[in-house]
C-alpha cells in the first residue's frame, strides 16, 4: 500500500450508509417496495445493493438503463415514500460513534460525502445525535454523484483544505474512485457494500475490517500500515 502521511491530514470526510450506518437492508427493502408498487420488471437484492452510494436518480438509472424522466421521478417518489415511512430502521455500526468523538477531540475536521439526499441525511444525523460532529456535509441531491470529484472539492474549499490533507473513507469503488478523481487520500472500509478484492482493485491508501481501526491510523503519531 501507499505510505501514508498521516501527520498530515486535518480533514476525514465519510461516507453514510454501508461506512457509519449499517443502512444496506433498509435502502434494499425501500428499493424493493418502490419497484413492487410500479409493476416495474424486477430487480435481484443484490442488484438493489450494488448501487449504494451512488445518487438516487444515477442509482435508478444503473438499475433501469434509459428510464424516461417521469418514470424517475415516479421510482425516486415512492423510495423516499418507503426509506421515510418504512418500520426498518438503521443503526450506526459498533464504534462509529465513538471513532468520531474520539477524532473530533484530537482536533480533526470532519465532513460527509454521501449518495442520501439532504432530507435524509438530516433525518439519520437528528436521529443518532451526530448534529453537531461534522463540520461540513455534501449530498448527491445538491452536487454531482460520486464518483465525480465535485462533493469532495466543495467540502475542500469550504473548510480551506488541500486535497493532500483530507482523507475520503468509504464502503464502495465510487467512494475510491471518488477521492482518486479529487486527489484525496481513499480509505476503504470492507464490511459494507462492496467486498475487499472489489475495493482493493481501486487502490485504496488502507483497507479496514472495522471503523475502529481508523482510531490508531490517525491518533497515533508513529503509525505506520502494514
Amino acid at each position: 500500500m501507499t505510505p501514508f502521511a498521516n501527520k498530515l491530514i486535518r480533514l476525514v470526510i465519510f461516507d453514510w450508509d454501508g461506512t457509519l450506518m449499517d443502512s444496506e437492508h433498509q435502502i434494499v427493502q425501500a428499493m424493493q417496495a418502490s419497484i413492487l408498487d410500479l409493476e416495474l420488471e424486477s430487480r435481484s437484492d443484490e442488484a438493489c445493493k450494488d448501487i449504494i452510494g451512488l445518487g438516487l436518480k444515477e442509482a435508478i438509472q444503473r438499475l433501469y438503463p434509459g428510464s424516461d424522466d417521469a418514470l424517475l421521478e415516479d421510482i425516486v417518489e415512492r423510495y423516499r415514500y418507503h426509506w421515510f415511512n418504512g418500520g426498518t430502521r438503521s443503526e450506526l455500526f459498533a464504534g462509529a460513534a465513538d471513532t468520531l468523538y474520539l477524532l473530533k477531540e484530537a482536533g480533526y475536521k470532519l465532513a460527509i460525502a454521501t449518495g442520501k439526499g439532504r432530507a435524509g441525511l438530516e433525518k439519520v444525523l437528528h436521529e443518532t445525535g451526530l448534529q453537531d460532529v461534522f463540520d461540513a456535509t455534501r449530498c448527491a441531491d445538491e452536487t454531482c454523484s460520486k464518483p465525480h470529484p465535485q462533493m469532495l472539492q466543495e467540502i475542500l474549499e469550504q473548510l480551506n483544505i488541500k486535497a493532500h490533507q483530507a482523507l475520503m473513507v468509504g464502503d464502495t469503488e465510487y467512494d475510491i474512485q471518488m477521492a482518486h478523481n479529487a486527489q484525496v487520500g481513499p480509505v476503504a472500509v470492507s464490511y459494507g457494500v462492496h467486498d475487499t478484492s472489489r475495493l482493493l482493485s481501486f487502490d485504496p491508501l488502507l483497507c479496514l475490517d472495522d471503523i475502529t481501526q481508523l482510531q490508531p491510523v490517525l491518533l497515533e503519531p508513529e503509525y505506520v500500515p502494514s
